[in-house]
């Protein structure tokens, strides 16, 4: 009893004792009081913060949902350096391509670049995973590392690249079967051997070829995917060709090292517009061609206007053909365009060859007159030739050819079965032909012929030229 008050004494004593200091602090030190409930309420907002934060962790699962991917897929449970079904038939790998343009075709480096949408389809069963809802699931070039795809290569490519703005254009997507869909943008430098033996009426057939470069047909089988529909286009136009054909096709190839390789083929018809070289260099040698025949209209004598007239014909078909060459490869066969150019300059030289003909013909002639004194005496052959190259006719006094005798006339009317005795028949007359030697010494007499003969030759020539040319080539 003794000890029970003994304990509530002691309680009172110190209650008496702590409580005046209690009242005293809670008065004199307010701060303290406010500074307990700043830390109370910044503890329970940092208490909401955490369930918000954890509520939007629970939200935004994208780490872990890459986790749960490659755990879905199980990535890390297979050696993925191997193909499918290794060891066992191949794999087949279906192809669809859609091309996007043809950037460039090059006649000099014989290629062409072109933009595309290359796609794969196959399966691995490795990457199959369950799914209620059978929908897919689509990643980018990250998760294409980790797995494994066809090592599809480009034949005869010179360059070739991936786009990689602003990220690798690089898609792939996993169906729970396991069925894959790999599509990725590719622009490509290709070879294309040329036949340039028609050109620039030419029709170039290119290819573009696709094989895997690893896999032989035991382990991989290539394909197109949907036959003649795989190859889709869009709508192209090219400067310098049309389109005529785009279609697939595909064969074998063999390596004497590796084996067989099945190989696929994007093959395309290109059609060259004709009507930029008919500006830049057929209609300019047409009109050199025509200007060349204008000296066949000037005098005969006008000797400086009829040479620099040729010489500028010339030397504009040579610019002409220079510039043609120097745009097109180096090829061993003649084109339909140098037989076109080289056939026009021949016509040009021929038209200055004539006008030296002319020339040689007109002093040839005159020099004649002169040995047999033709020419009277107070003319001055030194100073006619000085002034264009050739005797003038007007300084030429010739003298008449006399009458032949009646009887020499008539003679010549009767013909060979008559007698000469015999009296002439009316009616009767024997036109003799004249032999080489004579035509020729009656040009060499007579040269403003040569240049009235010109006249008709050359373009009759070159017209039938043109009609020949551009009847086998245009067709």
């Amino acid at each position: 009893m003794n000890a029970v008050l003994l304990a509530v004494k002691w309680l009172c004593l110190v209650w008496a004792v702590t409580w005046p200091v209690t009242m005293v602090t809670g008065i004199r030190n307010p701060g303290r009081r406010r500074h307990k409930d700043v830390y109370v309420g910044e503890h329970s907002k940092n208490k909401h913060r955490g369930r918000i934060d954890h509520k939007l962790t629970r939200q935004d699962s994208t780490k872990s949902l890459l986790i749960k991917t490659e755990q879905l897929l199980r990535i890390e449970e297979h050696d993925f350096a191997m193909r499918p079904g290794f060891g066992g038939a191949a794999i087949p790998v279906g192809i669809d391509v859609q091309v996007e343009s043809i950037d460039s075709i090059s006649e000099v480096n014989m290629d062409f670049t072109m933009t595309l949408y290359l796609r794969h389809y196959w399966k691995d069963e490795r990457l199959a995973f369950p799914s209620r809802s059978n929908v897919s699931r689509t990643f980018d070039g990250r998760l294409v590392k980790k797995m494994w795809v066809p090592d599809v290569f480009f034949v005869h490519s010179k360059r070739s690249f991936i786009h990689d703005t602003t990220m690798e254009n690089i898609m792939i997507r996993v169906y729970p079967d396991g069925s894959i869909l790999y599509s990725v943008r590719i622009t490509v430098t290709a070879l294309c051997s040329m036949d340039f033996s028609s050109f620039p009426l030419d029709t170039q057939n290119c290819s573009l070829e696709l094989e895997s470069y690893a896999y032989n047909e035991n382990d991989l089988m290539l394909y197109w995917k949907n036959g003649n529909d795989s190859l889709r286009t869009d709508e192209m136009v090219l400067s310098q060709f049309f389109i005529k054909k785009f279609h697939p096709s595909s064969g074998l190839a063999f390596y004497s090292s590796t084996g067989w390789y099945n190989r696929l083929y994007i093959n395309f018809i290109l059609r060259r517009h004709i009507f930029f070289f008919m500006l830049q260099t057929y209609f300019p040698t047409m009109l050199m061609v025509l200007l060349s025949w204008v000296s066949f209209w000037i005098d005969r004598r006008a000797v400086p206007a009829r040479v620099s007239l040729g010489i500028t014909t010339v030397l504009t078909m040579s610019t002409i053909i220079t510039g043609v060459s120097s745009s097109m490869p180096q090829v061993s066969y003649v084109k339909a365009v140098d037989i076109y150019l080289w056939t026009s300059f021949l016509f040009v030289f021929l038209s200055v060859i004539e006008y030296a003909a002319v020339n040689y013909c007109s002093t040839l002639e005159e020099m004649r007159r002169l040995k047999r004194g033709k020419l009277p005496t107070s003319y001055n052959a030194s100073k006619a030739m000085a002034f264009d190259g050739c005797f003038h006719d007007s300084d030429i006094a010739l003298t008449p050819f006399s009458r032949l005798p009646t009887s020499m006339t008539s003679n010549h009317h009767r013909t060979p079965l008559q007698n000469p005795e015999d009296p002439p028949t009316e009616g009767t007359r024997l036109r003799r032909q004249r032999s080489v030697q004579e035509n020729v010494d009656l040009l060499l007499s007579n040269s403003y012929l040569i240049d009235s003969y010109s006249r008709m030759a050359f373009p009759l020539s070159y017209l039938l030229f043109n009609t020949i040319y551009w009847s086998m080539y245009s067709s």
